[in-house]
């Protein structure tokens, strides 16, 4: 047999997945870590605790019976963006982990737009924004608040580039992980010098670029002893975890679209060129496939909100789902079923903590359309399901708006999990919505670059064709068009008639 480990380097834990070459899940583990956060605005984490959860992983995997470590040809790493750490001249780390969430850099993040320009930084970057989440705001923050620190930093390196250096030794990062620091050149494929020099670092600095999917040599010794890992297998660049995530559901071309709707939903549409947006409203990402890029559409509240009203007025579904042995959130679903399309007029907006693209207003809140004393609880529930849809509407216009052919649209995360909220979604944007067997895409997705580093497959659609299957295919309905699409403009009527309410109400 031979294997490939996909690791997927998250927020809060690291989930290591073992594939065979017909991307069936061979063994998997997965150990949980925590955040210090000892303000508001910080959040960091210890190096170590990604390494220990790491090893942790690995050692686990290989408890299974029918695994040798030996079967293991290569190794890729899905990784959380952004969040970096920094190493002395002998290879030490100076101190935590700087988590993407970490929001410190807000005055720094202000000092490079007025030195650039928001313009020049979407042209050069492909960021439509100077967040205090990118990673040269804050390395602007240590060299001002800690000056002595900053100068003993001899190698800044993002999380997937700090495990890769773990097990090989080796300084290495890729274009996909790196898009969002700030720090990279999109169309040139190289560091952006004039931003080095404004923050005070070097090229020596960082580690060495290169695409995703290409060897970076197999595991030391000490790394071998310490995870069980053997020392043949090789490391490849692995991918920013949206552009690993594409790769493991089959979105490796132009018409494919990936939409990923857990507690935020994230968008991912395949380009074969840098395409910035004339009004600024989305960023262009380099992808995990060379050569190609991704736009990527994002809003901070989907599936948060359903969790919302299942903690706060599912109570009775929480506990019959514990008598039944049962999830809460299918009985949710049921409940909703039983309301036809379009909740007999009850229209949501999702905004509960602002909006993200395509209005990008921190102001933007939660509403609840057209209640009557005809609503019930099903009524509320389908209503907020259908809102996602609409949503995620908005945003697929909006990319045929810029140019995007969208044919079909892959769905992940766990609102994946339910056929009623993939044939709204389905109907609402009359395209198909296809789920794909595994679970685990941003894994499986480091896996398959694995497989491309080792030589297994020649070229990442062999590997697609080989490791990715799909599950179901939604095709919409048209009888539901009519109502959908009266909903549907219901939807963005009242969002834009409210924008000035927003407005005052934050004023107050």
């Amino acid at each position: 047999m031979t294997f490939f480990l996909g690791i997927d380097l998250g927020t809060t834990s690291v989930k290591c997945v073992l594939f065979d070459q017909q991307g069936k899940v061979a063994a998997s583990a997965l150990k949980e870590y925590e955040l210090l956060m000892p303000s508001p605005d910080i959040v960091e984490a210890k190096p170590e605790t990604y390494w220990e959860a790491f090893r942790t992983c690995t050692k686990e995997i290989l408890k299974h019976p029918n695994i040798d470590a030996r079967e293991i040809l290569g190794l890729g790493i899905s990784s959380q963006g952004e969040s970096f750490t920094y190493l002395d001249k002998d290879g030490n780390t100076l101190g935590n982990v700087i988590v993407w969430l970490d929001n410190r850099s807000k005055f720094e993040a202000k000092i490079i737009q007025d030195e650039f320009g928001i313009d020049e930084v979407y042209r050069v970057t492909g960021q439509n924004v100077v967040s205090p989440t990118w990673t040269a705001t804050k390395i602007l923050w240590l060299k001002r608040n800690e000056p002595l620190l900053f100068r003993k930093v001899d190698k800044f390196l993002f999380l997937e580039d700090f495990l890769i250096y773990k097990l090989t030794g080796k300084f290495v990062t890729e274009h996909s992980v790196v898009c969002s620091s700030l720090l990279f050149n999109i169309s040139r494929r190289r560091w952006w010098k004039e931003i080095l020099d404004f923050i005070g670092i070097n090229e020596d600095q960082l580690p060495q670029l290169n695409p995703s999917g290409v060897p970076v040599g197999e595991i030391m010794s000490n790394a071998s002893k310490e995870t069980g890992l053997s020392t043949k297998t090789l490391v490849s660049t692995g991918a920013y975890d949206q552009a690993a995530n594409a790769i493991g559901v089959g979105n490796i071309k132009n018409g494919v679209v990936t939409e990923t709707t857990g507690g935020a939903m994230a968008i991912v549409a395949t380009v074969d060129k840098i395409l910035l947006d004339p009004k600024r409203r989305i960023p262009c990402q380099h992808h995990a496939v060379f050569g190609k890029y991704f736009l990527q559409p994002w809003c901070q509240t989907a599936g948060a909100v359903l969790k919302w009203f299942r903690d706060n007025f599912g109570k009775q579904e929480i506990e019959e789902a514990k008598m039944q042995n049962k999830d809460a959130y299918d009985l949710l679903m049921e409940q909703a079923s039983k309301v036809p399309p379009g909740s007999d007029g009850l229209v949501l907006l999702p905004h509960f903590m602002g909006a993200a693209s395509p209005e990008f207003n921190p102001d933007a809140k939660g509403v609840l359309f057209g209640l009557t004393l005809y609503h019930g609880k099903g009524h509320v529930i389908r209503a907020i399901i259908e809102s996602i849809a609409y949503m995620l509407r908005r945003n697929i216009e909006l990319l045929e708006e810029l140019g995007v052919e969208v044919k079909e649209v892959r769905s992940t995360g766990g609102a994946a999990r339910s056929p009623l909220w993939n044939q709204i979604k389905a109907d609402v944007l009359q395209k198909p919505i296809l789920t794909v067997r595994k679970e685990e895409t941003a894994a499986l997705g480091a896996a398959m670059l694995a497989g491309l580093a080792t030589g297994m497959f020649p070229s990442l659609n062999e590997a697609v064709q080989s490791m990715v299957s799909i599950k179901e295919r939604f095709s919409p309905q048209a009888a539901n068009r009519e109502t959908y699409d009266k909903e549907y403009e219901k939807y963005v009527e009242l969002y834009n008639n409210l924008r000035i309410v927003f407005k005052n109400d934050c004023k107050d």
